[in-house]
């Protein structure tokens, strides 16, 4: 007899949505000593394999480090980390003792990073030693600051606190149970009209990500499951740490920056099965004719943006097997698919994102009625809060208004943002994305984010950015700049504002182009219609 999806996702619920709930127990405890939760892989291929056991042992001397240092449950936790064993341990830690993980992006700049740990009130931070730069007192961050630094790695012995010698602790805390209504983790959404909205992830959001493992991934005991994606973003910190750790089934961790041919290695010498990660992963792969890769994968799947045909094609030549689309929000996790499992694999029309998941019911609403839109027609992708089980987002940390503007008048539905459509099998086509949020490469980045570092250039008045098209990362930032009176914009200032957004913001969201414009096309209410930039800026 085959699986009831809807009857598993009761088991799901039960296991996680409980009073007494405690993070450390169902992401770890629970699961055999001697059972692999991760094989952390290094650049050079030398690897080691990390036992719920050891992850025990050593989260529970990190909890009782944590206690030491004063934090107490509910408190926030930060981490500016690479994939790690360390990350591991500092998450688990940081669940036993029953605070809540503020995740860090490696690439965030000094002001990014200070903004997320004010407005979460992070009384710790847990940073790798090349990223412990980035938290000197600066412009951004204070001379005094609010939290405690603890720097992973090997380093000699300074003024900070290491972890090296946190975990030498005998000391031994009970792990705290918050409930599946507790917090787990606190992630910041990437700005579009405004600063970037905390968004508050509670314990019963593990049985949605433990969901999305099985119905979509399709990820079974023997797979060698590896998903590529950054846990400073929510599908990585979803679908690469949480989801496996709640399944129990072992997942890769590559302890290194991306490269195609390092890819490629991993997946060689790994015997990977199970894949998942951004499309412009897969366009990297695409891209490295020099390869002449043996893999084989029984699965691949995608999520961050639209995947395109060639793409898919090639992955079916290629890796052997066609990459699959999938759909979700950092407010939700994956909640459109083309799913994996026996019980929900079906062959997709083109350019689809798939059905609804078990748990979910998605809709697409007319733009000009709270209803749903005739078969077929462009409209809003909405989300069923009525008819969705495993629905978990609480609403913005102290944003009251801007939650509301996430759902209809009655409350009956989410509106995601994306515009789309869907067809009479109830496949769902994306169309874009109402909220003008710029992905590339799989990561969202916030239009304002980028604009607000801009005009702290002397020389610039004002500034807009949007997404262009781009072959390998989907799409890239350019900016749109009207200059102040008397300079002139030229190639100087165009790298002087590149140079301010990887200082200010980030790394990877600097814009490629910059057009010195007289002015910025408005609405009445002085919105900026970003559209017509796009428009503008293919000529």
């Amino acid at each position: 007899m085959g699986m009831d999806p809807n009857a598993r996702v009761r088991e799901l619920l039960e296991c996680y949505d409980r009073a007494d709930a405690s993070a450390a127990e169902l992401l770890c405890d629970r699961h055999p000593a001697d059972a692999i939760a991760f094989t952390v892989i290094d650049s050079d291929l030398s690897s080691t394999d990390l036992t719920y056991g050891e992850l025990r042992a050593k989260s529970e001397r990190f909890a009782a480090a944590l206690a030491g240092l004063g934090v107490e449950p509910g408190d926030r936790v930060a981490t500016l980390m690479a994939k790690s064993e360390d990350l591991v341990v500092a998450l688990l830690g940081i669940w036993r003792r029953g605070a809540v993980h503020v995740p860090l992006f490696t690439a965030f700049a000094p002001p990014a990073i200070a903004f997320r740990l004010a407005a979460s009130g992070a009384s710790i931070v847990v940073v790798d030693p090349d990223q412990a730069g980035k938290l000197a007192p600066g412009e951004d961050i204070p001379a005094d600051p609010p939290w405690r630094t603890i720097v992973t790695g090997d380093g000699p012995a300074t003024d900070v606190l290491r972890m090296k010698d946190l975990l030498t602790t005998d000391a031994v805390v009970e792990p705290v149970a918050v409930g599946g209504d507790g917090l787990l983790v606190q992630l910041f959404t990437s700005g579009t009209t405004g600063t970037p909205k905390g968004v508050p992830i509670p314990v019963r959001a593990l049985a949605s990500f433990h969901a999305y493992q099985e119905f979509a991934l399709d990820v079974r005991p023997d797979d060698v499951f590896w998903n590529a994606a950054d846990p400073g973003w929510a599908y990585g910190l979803y679908y690469a740490i949480l989801g496996p750790l709640a399944s129990g089934v072992r997942s890769l961790l590559l302890h290194a920056g991306f490269s195609p041919a390092l890819t490629w290695q991993v997946m060689q010498k790994f015997g990977v099965t199970n894949f998942a990660a951004a499309p412009t992963v897969y366009r990297a792969l695409r891209a490295d004719t020099s390869a002449m890769p043996d893999v084989g994968l029984r699965r691949a799947s995608s999520a961050g943006e639209p995947l395109t045909p060639e793409v898919v094609a090639w992955s079916a030549d290629t890796l052997g097997v066609a990459v699959r689309d999938h759909y979700g929000q950092t407010e939700h996790g994956m909640v459109i698919c083309n799913a994996w499992h026996d019980e929900l694999n079906t062959e997709a029309p083109a350019g689809s994102m798939g059905r609804s998941l078990p748990g979910w019911s998605c809709a697409v609403l007319a733009d000009d009625a709270d209803t749903e839109a005739p078969t077929g027609e462009l409209g809003r992708i909405a989300i069923d809060t009525e008819s969705s089980p495993l629905l978990w987002f609480l609403g913005y940390l102290d944003a009251p208004e801007r939650t509301a503007q996430r759902y209809t008048p009655d409350g009956r539905w989410y509106l995601t943002g994306d515009a789309g459509s869907q067809d009479a099998d109830g496949f769902f086509h994306f169309s874009a994305r109402d909220d003008d949020v710029i992905i590339m490469a799989g990561y969202r980045i916030g239009p304002f984010e980028v604009e607000s570092v801009l005009v702290l250039h002397e020389d610039v008045a004002e500034a807009a950015v949007v997404g262009m098209p781009d072959e390998l990362r989907g799409e890239v930032l350019e900016a749109f700049v009207v200059v102040r009176e008397g300079v002139t914009g030229g190639e100087e200032l165009e790298a002087d504002l590149q140079t301010l957004v990887k200082r200010k913001f980030a790394a990877h969201a600097y814009p490629r182009r910059v057009h010195f414009v007289p002015s910025l096309p408005k609405t009445p209410s002085g919105k900026v219609q970003r559209f017509l930039l796009r428009q503008q800026g293919v000529r």
